[in-house]
């Protein structure tokens, strides 16, 4: 099995009132000196199998198409390790 990643974040230029909303809430709870804070979205796909060529072909076309506004939004695709161990924890 492969665990592709698709990481989807508003392009710089555009607003994130949501990040905004984090940012400013952030030192209520303690936490000081962080300067910003920009909010997106996380996809995982799991394939059977290695990834092939025509497979990514066909996620970066989704990513594109369907996962983000390409107007707004900008996305990072990444293969994960199948031997990652999962703690429980947030990643």
């Amino acid at each position: 099995m492969t665990r592709v990643v698709v990481d989807v974040m508003p392009k710089p230029e555009i607003l994130d009132p949501q990040g905004q909303a984090i940012a400013q809430a952030l030192p209520t709870l303690g936490c000081a000196g962080v300067r910003s804070v920009r909010q997106g979205k996380r996809f995982e796909l799991e394939i059977d199998g290695v990834l092939t060529a025509a497979q990514r072909t066909d996620i970066e076309r989704i990513a594109a198409s369907l996962l983000t506004n390409p107007v707004i939004e900008d996305f990072v695709l990444r293969i994960e390790d199948d031997d990652v161990v999962d703690t429980g924890r947030p990643r």
